[in-house]
C-alpha cells in the first residue's frame, strides 16, 4: 500500500512558468444540468445521476428484506462495479485536464482533486490518514456520508459497504494491488466519522467477524497491524 505514494513527488516537475488550472471538480463548472430535459452530467459529457435519500433507503431495507445477509456481499459487489467505474471516468478525466497520466501528478494535485470530486458528487468530506502506510495500511474517513445517513435506524453496525467496495477496487486500480477495505465506525451509529481500513486483502479475511463481535476501530486496526504469524 505504501506504493501509492509513488503517485508523483510533491517537489518534482515544477514550472513556475505553467499556468496554474482552475479547480476541476468545482460544482459551478463540473456540474452541467439541463432544466427542461432534466439531464444531469458532468464537464466531461458523462451522465449524472441523482438518488433521493428514500430510494437509499429502499435499497438497503429492500436487499435485507429479499436476501438476508447476503445484502452485505450484494452492495459490497456494487461497489466495487462502482468503483471500477469512477476509478476510469476519473483517470480519463484528469490525464485530459492535465494532459498526463494520472499516475504522473503529484501526490497533492492527485489527493485534491480526489476530495474534491468526492464533495462533488455529493458523497460527503473524504480525508486519507497515511499514518501507517509503511505498514501497508491507510484509514479512510468519510464525514456527511449520504450513504451513512440513510442507513435504517435497526442496523446496529456499519453498513457502508457500498462505500468499502468502492474503496477497495478504486485503490486496487490506482495501486495494481489486491486490497480490501472494512469499515469500522459509523456516523449512523453516533461516531464523529465513517473510518474505513484500507490494506492487503489477505490481512482483512476476519475484518468483519471483528466487527459483528462489536470490536473498536482501534481494536480492529491494533489487530490488522499485527505482523503475520
Amino acid at each position: 500500500m505504501a506504493d501509492t505514494v509513488s503517485l508523483a513527488n510533491s517537489s518534482a516537475g515544477f514550472d513556475p512558468y505553467t499556468p496554474v488550472l482552475a479547480n476541476y471538480y468545482a460544482p459551478s463548472v463540473y456540474l452541467q444540468s439541463d432544466l427542461e430535459s432534466g439531464l444531469l452530467e458532468s464537464r466531461h459529457g458523462d451522465r449524472l445521476l441523482a438518488l433521493p435519500e428514500t430510494l437509499l433507503r429502499a435499497i438497503y431495507t429492500g436487499l435485507e428484506y429479499e436476501t438476508g445477509q447476503a445484502a452485505r456481499l450484494v452492495l459490497r459487489h456494487c461497489g466495487r462495479m462502482w468503483g471500477k467505474e469512477f476509478f476510469r471516468r476519473f483517470a480519463q478525466e484528469l490525464s485530459d485536464y492535465y494532459q498526463k497520466p494520472l499516475a504522473e501528478l503529484e501526490m497533492g494535485l492527485f489527493l485534491q482533486n480526489l476530495k474534491q470530486a468526492w464533495k462533488t458528487h455529493g458523497w460527503g468530506l473524504i480525508d486519507l490518514d497515511w499514518t501507517y502506510k509503511d505498514q501497508g495500511v491507510v484509514v479512510v474517513s468519510i464525514r456527511n456520508s449520504p450513504f451513512a445517513a440513510a442507513t435504517p435506524s435497526h442496523f446496529k453496525r456499519p453498513m457502508g459497504f457500498l462505500e468499502a467496495g468502492l474503496l477497495a477496487t478504486w485503490f486496487s486500480q490506482l495501486t495494481g494491488q489486491d486490497l480490501a477495505c472494512v469499515q469500522t465506525t459509523s456516523e449512523a451509529l453516533g461516531a464523529k466519522s465513517n473510518l474505513f481500513i484500507l490494506t492487503a486483502a489477505n490481512r482483512l479475511k476476519e475484518a468483519e467477524t471483528w466487527v459483528d463481535a462489536g470490536l473498536s476501530h482501534e481494536q480492529i486496526l491494533e489487530k490488522v497491524l499485527q505482523p503475520a504469524p
